[in-house]
């Protein structure tokens, strides 16, 4: 009897295994996230801020991607990775990205957060530059890849300053606040949105500035670009990837302070937190927020109007048709706003 029982238990467990089994089979294995690998064009910094608050609340999980966020050394190396197929997406100045399409490069701008970028001319207390005219005779830190001094001449001459009398001093990109510091050179441009947050904390000090979208550079700023090859390849992914990213923009609208939190979660050596506060703060303050348009929405018209300031620094050739410049057709519909 004891025998019959074992035997009937184990033809039941038997059964179990086998309904079990069938009913995974059924159901398949759990469908693998999409890898999205996003470069930064420079360092971490407040800017940055709304995409870690997306990967902080799950906003990428929810929507079945893992995201990379990586650091970077500069727009054209971003651009450079991208055109090989080492990243999806490159977070970067537009500027950058419009001038290289002019010259060729098989890339869009997908999402412009900045329509004018957030960067400023600082000077010394003791020698302020005030507007435009009053760089003449001065110096000023220059890097390759830092979107102020880039686009300098450009500046110049759409406010009647002299180029040519504006001392240029080449530095290292990491050495350029440190030579204005020392009162190695007289100016320096920064970012609200990155430095000039950091160095008042620092020093102490609130410096004279000239504003350069006030004054004409009304250039595109921080931006999101994928390559023609993956937008036409991965759409359904970019949609995704950008619409997690305007639930982050929409929290860090609404909690600054826990965007900057989730920042330094990955920045080991970063300011403090309400220095990146301060940063990230400056950079929804430079934001969009139309109720016609989700954030990150590209206007034709800003395109058209960069060409036309690129032109008075080089010649670009006969600007390419505006639509080749960026697409809005990933961006969600509606805003999280």
């Amino acid at each position: 009897m004891l025998s019959v029982n074992i035997a009937l238990i184990t033809r039941r467990a038997l059964c179990c295994i086998f309904f079990v089994t069938l009913a995974a089979g059924i159901t398949g294995p759990a469908r693998a996230e999409d890898q999205v690998n996003v470069r930064f064009s420079w360092k971490l910094k407040g800017e940055y801020g709304p995409l870690f608050m997306a990967q902080e609340k799950g906003f990428f999980s929810n929507r079945n991607l893992s995201v990379r966020l990586g650091e970077g050394a500069g727009a054209p190396a971003a651009l450079g990775a991208l055109l090989q197929g080492q990243e999806d997406v490159v977070i970067l100045p537009g500027i950058f990205a419009i001038s290289a399409i002019q010259k060729g490069m098989p890339i869009k701008l997908i999402a412009t957060y900045h329509p004018k970028t957030p960067v400023v001319i600082i000077s010394h207390p003791d020698k302020p530059a005030l507007k435009p005219k009053d760089i003449e005779g001065k110096s000023i830190a220059v890097s390759v890849g830092e979107t102020g001094t880039t686009y300098l001449s450009t500046f110049c001459a759409v406010n009647g300053v002299d180029f040519n009398k504006v001392k240029r001093v080449q530095v290292d990109a990491q050495s350029r606040v440190n030579y204005f510091l020392q009162n190695q050179v007289d100016l320096v441009t920064v970012y609200r949105s990155n430095d000039l947050p950091a160095l008042e904390k620092k020093t102490g000090t609130h410096f004279p500035m000239i504003d350069m979208a006030r004054y004409g550079l009304a250039i595109p700023g921080l931006a999101a670009v994928s390559s023609d090859a993956i937008i036409a390849k991965k759409p359904d992914v970019l949609k995704r990837f950008l619409a997690a990213v305007d639930e982050g923009v929409a929290a860090t609208r609404k909690d600054p302070k826990g965007a900057a939190e989730a920042l330094l979660k990955a920045w080991n050596a970063g300011p403090s937190l309400d220095v990146v506060q301060a940063q990230v703060q400056a950079t929804i303050d430079a934001m969009d927020f139309s109720p016609k348009h989700p954030v990150g929405w590209t206007d034709g018209k800003l395109v058209s109007s960069t060409l036309d300031l690129l032109k008075t620094d080089e010649d670009i050739g006969a600007p390419k048709p505006v639509s080749v410049f960026y697409t809005n057709d990933l961006l969600p519909k509606k805003s999280a706003m």
